[in-house]
């Protein structure tokens, strides 16, 4: 009989995280023999990932930089628990170099990337100029930070209008801005970097040509510092306010030869920095053109994509990678089979301008079926705190084509029943039987205009200070 796929080196793990990410990485460790220390919050004491873990530690009060974002905190209880290594999922610290750092100098393994890659390619402007380095086409832009909204001013004649301002060491689409014209320019500067000082602490900007009819594409890859493959592409354009709604797996926009070169391209670009782990490096396509517009060093949410169209473990895989082990995986190895759609269902109200609604669930159904995952930290009677992300769960399908997984999808959105907390499970199923979505004509700026329209929405829920600015100051 096969042995099963064991860890080595990490057999306690410290799990960063909170949510379903944490639920989810501690399936993970469990599977391969390792056991999990939970840090959490006074919040999250109930948790279902807190009654999923060998052990818990609670190190603070309910707002994350008392708790989640507190490194000594963390730290501290991976030295008490004599943990081997440290998983810090996505958000919170995922992305940070110092946390990296600190881990790895406290003879811990840092379930991700280096400290140094997370730190250049966290830095925007510099990981635009990597990828220009190696032949990676990146959106017209200025070519690293800019000093001050003059030489912003001076930029943008260059690369013309409409433009996007972003922060240098953004994500999350903190730090945005679209201008459509000069007068708006100094108004909208000011609001980002005010936006990306109070985000990340840093309020560097750089500016960037806006391609509204663009699609977002994005490639899994994973690397062991030596050699690096791709999982393929995710199709993530349905956004609100810079936030995926919806992504699928594989991209409808590309045939074969354009999904080869964005793969190739990706690959190039993560193999250059030595990557290693689990990454994305994120592109905007527009006309048969790819653009790199950033790489994200850790775990996406949208990840159930590529595992159902794959076949892969990707957090398994990040868990060998950090214990030591090679990557297990040719390229060749790596078929795309059918096609997968995830659709985020969060706790807010479409009907009230997508406001949080926090509170307790009183009633839970879950879908099932042949090809149908769902990722989630709900059980009935669980309480969803205000202080953190509304995510409630990620109701992922697969079925052998698009048609079919568009077909299954609306069957499981019918089959899921939450109540307790208004959520979105409506906004997805409108979505679904929409014409241009089932055809797949729509770019990052559809939902924008599409909740225009909705009737499920009300009359401010695309007001979006984020997206554009005509001269206003957020």
């Amino acid at each position: 009989m096969t042995q099963p796929i064991a860890l080595q080196r990490i057999r306690r793990l410290l799990v960063a995280n909170r949510g379903e990410i944490a639920v989810r990485i501690i399936r993970a460790a469990r599977e391969m023999g390792a056991q999990t220390v939970l840090v959490h919050s006074s919040a999250d004491r109930n948790s279902l990932a807190c009654q999923m873990a060998d052990r818990t530690v609670e190190i603070g009060p309910p707002p994350a930089a008392k708790s989640y974002l507190d490194i000594p905190a963390i730290l501290a209880t991976a030295r008490n628990q004599e943990v081997d290594a440290v998983h810090p999922g996505y958000g919170f610290l995922a992305e940070n170099a110092d946390f990296a750092r600190q881990v790895e100098a406290a003879g811990l393994i840092f379930v991700g990337p280096t400290a140094d890659t997370i730190a250049l390619m966290g830095d925007k402007a510099r990981a635009r100029a990597m990828a220009q380095a190696v032949g990676v086409a990146t959106v017209p832009g200025s070519a690293g930070a800019l000093a001050d909204v003059v030489q912003a001013m001076g930029m943008a004649k260059e690369i013309g209008y409409p433009l996007m301002i972003k922060a240098v060491a953004g994500g999350g689409g903190r730090g945005i801005r679209v201008v459509e014209h000069a007068e708006a320019l100094h108004a909208a500067f000011a609001a980002a970097q005010r936006e990306a000082l109070a985000a990340f602490g840093d309020g560097h900007l750089y500016l960037e040509r806006f391609m509204p009819q663009a699609r977002h594409l994005e490639v899994q890859i994973l690397g062991d510092g030596q050699r690096v493959i791709h999982c393929y592409e995710r199709e993530c354009s349905l956004q609100r306010r810079r936030q995926k709604i919806m992504e699928e797996a594989p991209s409808p926009a590309l045939d074969d030869a354009q999904r080869n070169r964005l793969c190739q391209a990706a690959v190039r670009l993560a193999q250059s920095v030595a990557y290693r782990g689990a990454g994305t490096v994120e592109f905007l396509f527009d006309q048969d053109e790819f653009h790199f517009i950033e790489m994200n060093t850790r775990i996406q949410v949208e990840h159930p994509v590529t595992e159902m169209v794959t076949g892969l473990d990707l957090v398994r895989e990040m868990l060998l990678i950090a214990d030591g082990q090679p990557l297990r995986w040719q390229q060749q190895d790596i078929r795309l089979r059918g096609a997968a759609i995830e659709c985020r269902i969060n706790a807010e109200d479409p009907q009230r301008n997508f406001l949080p609604t926090p509170g307790s669930i009183e009633q839970l159904q879950l879908p099932g079926g042949p090809g149908v995952r769902v990722d989630s930290m709900l059980y009935p009677g669980c309480v969803i705190p205000p202080y953190y992300d509304s995510m409630l769960a990620k109701l992922t399908v697969w079925d052998e084509d698009r048609k079919h997984a568009l077909s299954r999808m609306r069957r499981a959105l019918d089959e899921l029943h939450i109540s307790g907390v208004a959520h979105t499970k409506s906004l997805h199923q409108a979505l679904l039987a929409d014409a241009d979505v089932c055809a797949a004509r729509y770019h990052t700026r559809f939902l924008e205009h599409w909740l225009a329209h909705w009737p499920g929405s009300t009359a401010d829920t695309v007001a979006d200070p984020l997206v554009r600015d005509t001269g206003r100051t957020a």
